[in-house]
């Protein structure tokens, strides 16, 4: 047990801490990039869901106004009004 194998452990250690932090790096790297993937995922549907519930609350408003209408309305055309609304809630 000379020179010769301190200076393999020695070469040993050098090389092989490097190697070992660039496996650890580049399985970081790819974990990180797989996150990104899943956060643009969740990303992209969660402004799908807003834009559906923004189009419901749309067309909740849209006849929260028309019974409004209705309710407030005392003339003889209230009874057309409502034929109507059925109407088009069937087509």
């Amino acid at each position: 047990m000379g020179a010769g194998v301190f200076v393999l452990g020695i070469l040993m250690i050098v090389i092989g801490i490097p190697v070992i932090g660039g496996l650890v790096f580049a399985y970081q790297k790819e974990k990180l990039k797989l996150r990104e993937k899943e956060l643009a995922l969740f990303g992209s549907e969660a402004a799908q869901r807003a834009a559906r519930h923004a189009a419901h609350n749309e067309r909740l408003e849209e006849r929260v106004q028309v019974l409004e209408r209705i309710v407030t309305d005392e003339g003889p055309g209230l009874a057309e009004e409502i034929e109507k609304l059925r109407d088009q809630r069937v087509n």
